[in-house]
């Protein structure tokens, strides 16, 4: 199982966000792990299962799903840094969309 998992919510449709890429990032820029939302706006298996203390980064390609329901939006992508300090816990990094605002939060 992943020790990193996300969903994407889209607030201004009151729906999940279907369709938007999202990678993974180490703290030294390589990439550790690629998906997709699914119908239910979440990437359940995203990164390795096996991580290390550090900073991760997730970035979600925005654009992509507004093109896909021909929303014109701000933000062509999101990025979320965050810090893991004990490799054991699981990280659920969820991201509240709109054309023109985000945000996030640790989830469980």
């Amino acid at each position: 199982m992943s020790r990193i998992t996300t969903h994407v919510l889209d607030t201004a449709h009151g729906m999940p966000a279907a369709g938007v890429p999202v990678r993974l990032f180490d703290g030294d820029g390589a990439t550790i792990g690629t998906g997709h939302t699914d119908a239910d706006g979440r990437v359940k298996e995203l990164g390795p299962e096996d991580l290390s203390a550090g900073i991760y980064r997730l970035v979600f390609d925005t654009q992509r799903y507004f093109d896909l329901i021909e929303v014109e939006a701000f933000y062509p992508s999101v990025t979320i840094e965050f810090h893991v300090l004990d490799p054991d816990e699981h990280f659920h990094v969820p991201l509240l969309l709109n054309p023109f605002g985000f945000s996030t939060y640790r989830g469980s």
